[in-house]
Parts: structure tokens; C-alpha cells; sequence
């Protein structure tokens, strides 16, 4: 089941996100999530968090709508977006997309991004974006779609990365291990159509980004 869970943090709502949002079977907002839904006209299949951050106008609109609400309390020991993966862990999820996911609170940026690496641990396809990157986290394979010229950095994010191979990069590597604060991985270049991360042991990030144009 691909679903798609879209939070309150920054958004640029594109044709290209509008698409892969209505491709989902499900789609989750994290508490204020729904309010970027809204804007897109888009009614998400359940809500969650604390619901801090709704206007009640915007709330009362989806409820009738029988949009399904699970609220929490305020005072917790998991964000809206933790809570929101698990219910989508638990409703067969099969492929993840994340949006919304990253602000100017470094803090939940880093906690959202890092929550991927429960996620690849179960094997589930998971992808974070935003208006600048498309992210990921590898503990075995990925292989990405680009174009020539595409940047693309591969960052250790456990103590040590063994048997990390890249294929289809301007700067590739065989069976390499490197520790994390390692840099070799940064901004490498695609010089395909496709570009392929294998490793045998650890974990990295992988980030697209996109160049300002």
C-alpha cells in the first residue's frame, strides 16, 4: 500500500507533489499537514497529532467530511510524525512518501529525517521531500532515477559503512567502508540515468538535492 503523509512544515506545492499525493491509497496528515491538504483540495483519509496546529474552521471542514481524527495530548513522548508512521506501519504500508517534513525547527527536520532509518530497517521504501531534496535512508540497496549532470551525496550515518559500492556516478566506489563524518560521499554527480547505492553493513543518507537554478 503506498501512502503518503504530508506535516506541517515547509511546502511547495507543485503539480509534481499534487500527483504523487493523489496516487496514494492513503493519505495521512500530521496535525497541521492538513492545512497544506486543504489548500491542495485534497481530504486525507485520517489526522493525526495533537491538533495544535488546525484552525478549528479547517478542523470542523474535515470532520465533516468523516475524515477520521486520532487526537493526542499535547504532552507526549512522540511527535505527530512518529505517530503517524506507526499508523501507517500498521496499515500495511508497503511504500512511504514524506512531505512537509522539513522547517526552519532543525531539530524535527533531523528527528524526521532520522526516523527513516527505522523504516529501511523493515525493508519499506521511504522517501522525504522537499522543495529542495529528495532523501533517503540506506541499510542495503537503492537504486535512484536522475539525469546526467544530477548531484547526488551519500552520507555515513553509523559508525561504520562496510561494503559501500556506487554505480552509475561520475566518482564511483567498490566496496569501500567508510566511518561516519566522513565527506568522500558529498556531492557526487550522476553521469546516467540511474544511479545504484549498495551496502554491506551500516547505514548512510542519501540526499538528491536540487541546484538553484
Amino acid at each position: 500500500m503506498k501512502i503518503v503523509i504530508v506535516a506541517n512544515g515547509t511546502l511547495c506545492q507543485t503539480d509534481r507533489l499534487l500527483s504523487r499525493i493523489q496516487q496514494a491509497d492513503m493519505v495521512i496528515a500530521a496535525d497541521g499537514g492538513a492545512v497544506h491538504l486543504n489548500h491542495m483540495g485534497i481530504v486525507p483519509r485520517i489526522i493525526i497529532g495533537d491538533l495544535d496546529s488546525i484552525p478549528e474552521n479547517i478542523l470542523s471542514m474535515f470532520k465533516e467530511k468523516q475524515v477520521k481524527i486520532l487526537k493526542h495530548p499535547a504532552r507526549k513522548d512522540q511527535t505527530d510524525m512518529e505517530l503517524c508512521m506507526e499508523y501507517a506501519m500498521t496499515h500495511g504500508c508497503t511504500d512511504l512518501l514524506i512531505m512537509g517534513a522539513t522547517s526552519t525547527r532543525l531539530d524535527h527536520t533531523l528527528a524526521n529525517i532520522f526516523i527513516l532509518r527505522r523504516l529501511a530497517a523493515q525493508g519499506i521504501p521511504t522517501t522525504l521531500i522537499d522543495a529542495h531534496n529528495e532523501i533517503h535512508i540506506v541499510v542495503s540497496h537503492l537504486t535512484l532515477t536522475g539525469c546526467p549532470g544530477d548531484l547526488l551525496s551519500v552520507i555515513p550515518i553509523s559508525d561504520h559503512v562496510q561494503g559501500l559500492t556506487l554505480e552509475g556516478l561520475e566518482y564511483p566506489l567498490t566496496n569501500q567502508t567508510l566511518c561516519m563524518g566522513s565527506t568522500m560521499g558529498i556531492s557526487n554527480v550522476f553521469t546516467q540515468d540511474k544511479a545504484h547505492i549498495s551496502l554491506k553493513s551500516g547505514a548512510v543518507l542519501v540526499i538528491k538535492p536540487k541546484e538553484e537554478s
